[in-house]
């Protein structure tokens, strides 16, 4: 790959990790993205970001569109490489941003799955045998407690979480930290946790999930170990984190309709990411309206009364 396809990208993610403060883990999704179309620019004999027009892009997404891609997927790949062309114009190594007008095929929108109240609590009631089980199960009590993503919750100290106040602090996407009320179930937890956390965790270590060897507990092992707990209590469906968080803003949409407020707990920049949870909250009112009312029990697929089928 031409230099100058791969210096203007190194530079970028220099950008987006020092100046922008966003997190490895966004940055590595952004320089995958961008390696894919630097590649492909350069199978075509591109030797420069510059040379690339509208048209080429256009060409780049149907060729992601043929290769099996989401709608969603494109969406992301188009949003890193417009953001990218913002940052070559305030350099300077382009006169425009061809990605500007150029929208991702549509794909039907997939709503979160979430677990039900009576199953949450059937998986957190249960009585952990051993030290790693109190830990697993303050992990994820403390998760459907508060909203956590992965991210935030495997990267809590010791010093993030007050006891005493019931919150929780918490580094969400972009670098922006919000507080959060615990659950008593949640501080239970915790509690009962941290004298099995003293006896593992190794000197100086600030983490408040450790491993057995005394470090950080990483992200893949959060989520092996949320999936074992759901195995070993007979869930009905996979668990993972963010099925917790999900189910967090289902419930609490479904109990108060609050939008705004679940939006700041779930720390959303934008309103829009939340509302996915109101489809979630009308197909449950939905059905149980098709369940309960004698004369409204609608056609599954038409919308029409069994009285309207016959």
């Amino acid at each position: 790959m031409p230099h100058e396809l791969s210096g203007p990208l190194t530079d970028f993610i220099r950008h987006l990790a020092s100046e922008k403060r966003h997190s490895p883990r966004t940055c590595d999704s952004y320089q995958r993205d961008l390696l894919r179309l630097a590649g492909w620019l350069s199978q075509g004999g591109f030797t420069s970001w510059q040379r690339a027009t509208n048209h080429d892009l256009r060409r780049y997404v149907a060729t992601l569109s043929r290769e099996g891609l989401s709608g969603r997927s494109i969406a992301r790949h188009l949003s890193a490489t417009r953001r990218f062309y913002q940052f070559l114009l305030r350099e300077k190594l382009a006169s425009d941003n061809p990605a500007l007008d150029i929208r991702a095929p549509k794909s039907g929108r997939r709503l979160p799955r979430v677990a039900d109240v009576d199953q949450l609590n059937h998986l957190l009631d249960g009585q952990p045998d051993e030290p790693l089980e109190v830990r697993d199960l303050c992990m994820f009590e403390l998760m459907y407690s508060s909203g956590l993503r992965l991210a935030e919750l495997a990267s809590l100290d010791l010093d993030t979480v007050d006891l005493r106040g019931g919150e929780v602090r918490v580094l969400g996407k972009g670098g922006k930290e919000r507080l959060l009320p615990v659950g008593r179930k949640a501080i239970a937890a915790i509690q009962a946790w941290l004298p099995c956390r003293a006896a593992l965790a190794n000197d100086g270590e600030t983490a408040l999930f450790v491993s057995q060897r005394g470090e950080r507990l990483s992200h893949r092992s959060i989520q092996a170990r949320l999936s074992r707990w759901g195995i070993s209590r007979g869930a009905d469906q996979k668990l993972h984190p963010h099925l917790l968080r999900h189910s967090f803003a289902s419930h609490m949409l479904e109990s108060s309709g609050d939008l705004r407020a679940v939006q700041e707990l779930l720390g959303h920049a934008d309103i829009a990411t939340t509302q996915v949870y109101t489809h979630l909250d009308f197909q449950h009112l939905a059905r149980v309206y098709d369940q309960s009312h004698p004369r409204a029990r609608r056609d599954k697929y038409h919308g029409k009364t069994s009285g309207e089928r016959s």
